[in-house]
């Protein structure tokens, strides 16, 4: 049972990032604070590093983690974040910057070498 919930974990996160990038902006939260705009931004490199995770833990789960399954996840995670920049382009209120991509990068890339910091060094 737990193996199946790690594995259809990330695949879940992933329609969430997608329904999330669907509405506008300020549409499911809007903090009324001053550092709102500084708050969701650096959320770009929180949510793609969690993803990253999930997909090594669904990796992990199955007895299949190694240094080529933690660059697939990367891989995977960087690409889903080029995908939602994409995605967002074509959303009314929305809008697809290269520095968020890069955000998503950096939140994959520190997660990945946390990684390779805690698994693969020798």
């Amino acid at each position: 049972m737990k193996k199946n919930i790690l594995t259809i974990l990330p695949l879940l996160y992933m329609a969430l990032i997608w329904t999330l990038s669907s509405f506008p902006a300020d549409a499911i939260v809007d903090t009324q604070l001053s550092f709102d705009a500084l708050l969701k931004e650096s959320l770009h490199l929180i949510e793609f590093a969690i993803l990253y995770w999930l997909i090594a833990f669904a990796f992990m789960a199955h007895g299949k983690w190694t240094e080529k399954a933690s660059m697939i996840a990367a891989i995977i995670s960087i690409f889903y974040g080029l995908t939602d920049e994409i995605h967002q382009s074509f959303v009314p209120e929305r809008s697809a910057t290269v520095i968020d991509f890069v955000k998503d990068t950096i939140g994959v890339a520190v997660s990945y070498w946390i990684a390779k910091k805690k698994f693969f060094s020798k």
